[in-house]
């Protein structure tokens, strides 16, 4: 197979090859320099020694020779360094283990041309990726690749869509000119591996240091040459990586390419669009057990990927979505639902584009092939005891401190929705809280008799909120750009192209936006408030509402003050890891005792809140429970005692999940009286149209 490579592909190669010839012509200037110096070093060093022996001058010899031997050697060292990948999370599967896999494995590397893998494993993970152990010598010898395959990712896919995913891990070595990017991609490393992985080379030089202190100066004048060569590299290397980014993200277009000739344009794009959802419903699950261990409970699971899919599906039906071949079915238009910013920068950075873009991309190649849209499992001959095994291993790696005991599914299932009700507010209102809170300044008014709650919280009311939030976070970017934090040419705001000299020009424009969408919202805020109001009344209910409104209100209002605490004990207690005269250290913690008071008293305050109690584990509470009751020392005699500050810190943070916390249960006691005064309400006018027609 040879597939055309794009204009925007050879643009992106030439320079990346462009920044790899400028490396390499700065790199030889350096070589030279070191070259140099190491010759001028040892030949001095020798001089020295044969003009007046003694053990002055053989120390002063030795420690000149060895500064320009170890600066050449800093140089150099990427020759001797070899990166091997951690496969300790992985467990290998052969051919005769899964042979319907391996027989997808064999069609896909026919058809793309390229080499079997040297390996296949699988992972925890919702991914599939090709790896190898890389060193300089990658570049000249050709080195057979392993590839990873995630159960979390076989879970929550169709034989077509996997073999559309594994097409595109293998598109990237398919192609001959992808070499390329494996050129680019290995200077990458080189001038990484000088800048930044030294720990070995600064041993090596204190150990020099340490045999005597004649030697500990030239250590010391080595450490400078290098760092000022580091500094050089440092600057290649944002040369060189921001050309390897832009030529990747072209790779990964050619890579989707591969796959859709091979497995079919909508099988990846299906993929694509379903792997955030697959992903955050692993992780889900995996937040879920780590909540219950870290509380102490002595509890695993026998199969996350059947709690994995479980949670998929579950998301799923929460947001509406429609399902296909089993599976959760992301719409385009549903993957983006909330984004509604009209900023468009490419991200320099980024080795990926955007899902967005390769779903584009794709729908222009349109390339239609026959489907097995059976699930990806059944290509094993017992997935689900390959499941079983790898969850097995995972939980292999946690420290109970009794006997652990699995979890049983429906347990897990009933726990998991009673937890994602208490964290979540009701569908009931479309969405429109979730990222906003009832406004704390309306005030009582007349309303239409006409109002209805659906029109309240309809989707064009919802648009309001994530416009809201879109143009504010434009409003940074743009403002970001045109005071040169944020340093690009050109970008695109709302369909149109501009320099980054005219961002300022833009500002007052999305000003007025916000203005105009923050007057809509407030508006529909005021609706809401005074419909609720003319509802509750009627049910006999006002008082109960209006106090719950006030009291959210309140601690809307106290929040921010008490915020405030938090932030001024996260500045006084700066100091404890900044090098501070102890004078100074003594001075800071005599200032920190006022807020260290009123920090108590918040703490000691909030650990009377049942709700927050319960979701403390046993030694989070004994912890704070012991620094509000007693009085702690943090320094004496010039020296820290660590534990108190471990506690200290410790009820820093605290205190403002302590606050978030409350805040939510306060907005969620509000939302779930007004969907009760709207669901009563409901029910009084399906009695009074029965009466009526009666």
């Amino acid at each position: 197979m040879h597939i055309q490579v794009s204009q925007d592909f050879r643009k992106k190669a030439k320079a990346a090859v462009s920044s790899i010839i400028v490396f390499i012509f700065v790199y030889f200037l350096i070589f030279l320099f070191t070259v140099v110096l190491a010759l001028a070093c040892i030949a001095g060093g020798i001089w020295l020694i044969a003009a007046k022996p003694m053990f002055l001058t053989l120390m002063i010899g030795i420690g000149l020779a060895a500064t320009g031997l170890f600066v050449f050697y800093f140089i150099i060292k990427f020759l001797f360094k070899k990166h091997i990948n951690d496969r300790s999370y992985l467990t290998e599967i052969n051919r005769s283990e899964e042979p319907e896999l391996f027989k997808m494995i064999d069609d896909i590397v026919q058809e793309a041309e390229t080499n079997f893998p040297k390996k296949v494993y699988l992972s925890y993970d919702v991914n599939a990726s090709v790896f190898y152990d890389s060193s300089f010598w990658s570049m000249f010898f050709p080195i057979q690749k392993n590839l990873t395959i995630g159960a979390g990712l076989i879970n929550t896919t169709t034989k077509q869509e996997l073999k559309a995913i594994l097409s595109h891990e293998f598109g990237h070595f398919s192609q001959r000119s992808m070499k390329v990017g494996s050129y680019v991609y290995n200077v990458n490393q080189i001038i990484f591996n000088l800048v930044n992985e030294d720990a070995s080379y600064r041993n090596s030089l204190e150990k020099f240091a340490g045999f005597s202190g004649y030697f500990s100066f030239f250590a010391s004048l080595a450490i400078f040459f290098t760092s000022k060569i580091q500094w050089i590299l440092a600057k290649m290397y944002s040369y060189v990586n921001i050309r390897h980014m832009a030529l990747s993200r072209e790779m990964e277009f050619h890579a989707d390419e591969v796959a859709a000739n091979i497995a079919g344009s909508v099988s990846l794009e299906e993929s694509l669009l379903r792997l955030d959802l697959a992903d955050s419903s692993y992780q889900n699950v995996i937040k879920f057990y780590e909540n219950k261990i870290s509380n102490n409970h002595n509890i695993s699971s026998k199969n996350i990927y059947k709690e994995q899919f479980f949670v998929m599906n579950f998301l799923a039906d929460q947001s509406e979505l429609e399902t296909k071949y089993d599976l959760p079915y992301v719409k385009l238009a549903e993957s983006g639902l909330f984004n509604k910013s009209k900023l468009n920068i490419e991200n320099q950075w980024a080795s990926h584009p955007s899902t967005e873009d390769r779903v584009a991309r794709l729908r222009q190649l349109n390339i239609v092939k026959d489907r097995d849209d059976q699930p990806a499992k059944n290509l094993f001959k017992d997935f689900e005891k390959t499941e079983e095994k790898l969850t097995a291993k995972l939980f292999a790696n946690v420290k109970y401190e009794r006997g652990r005991t699995d979890l049983e599914f429906e347990t897990f299932k009933s726990e998991f929705e009673h937890q994602y009700q208490k964290e979540s507010f009701d569908k009931i209102f479309n969405n429109y809280y979730d990222n906003k809170n009832p406004d704390p300044e309306v005030q009582e008014n007349n309303v239409s008799d006409d109002l209805n709650f659906d029109f309240l919280f309809d989707n064009e009311k919802v648009e309001l909120v994530y416009t809201l939030i879109a143009l504010e976070n434009d409003r940074k970017t743009i403002e970001a750009i045109a005071n040169k934090e944020f340093v690009l040419k050109t970008f695109d705001y709302d369909g149109k192209k501009y320099k980054a000299a005219e961002a300022k020009k833009l500002i007052p424009e999305i000003d007025e936006s916000i203005t105009e969408i923050k007057d809509q919202i407030k508006k529909n805020d005021s609706n809401i408030y005074n419909y609720f109001l003319k509802i509750s009344e009627n049910q006999g209910r006002k008082s109960n509402f209006i106090n719950i409104y006030q009291s959210f209100c309140d601690y809307d209002k106290q929040y921010e003050e008490k915020y405030k605490l938090y932030t001024e004990l996260v500045n006084g207690t700066a100091f404890i890891s900044a090098r501070t005269p102890f004078d100074h250290i003594k001075k800071n913690f005599v200032k920190l005792q006022p807020l260290e008071e009123n920090l108590k008293q918040e703490i000691k305050f909030h650990l009377q809140n049942p709700l927050l109690i319960s979701e403390l584990n046993e030694k989070d509470l004994k912890d704070l429970n012991d620094y509000i009751e007693r009085e702690h020392i943090y320094f004496r005699n010039e020296e820290y005692f660590d534990f108190n500050l471990q506690l200290l810190i410790k009820a820093i943070n605290m205190l403002p999940y302590f606050l978030h916390r409350k805040y939510f249960f306060i907005k969620k006691e509000l939302l779930t009286l007004m969907k009760d005064l709207e669901e009563c309400h409901r029910i009084e006018k399906v009695s009074e149209s029965v009466e009526y027609k009666i």
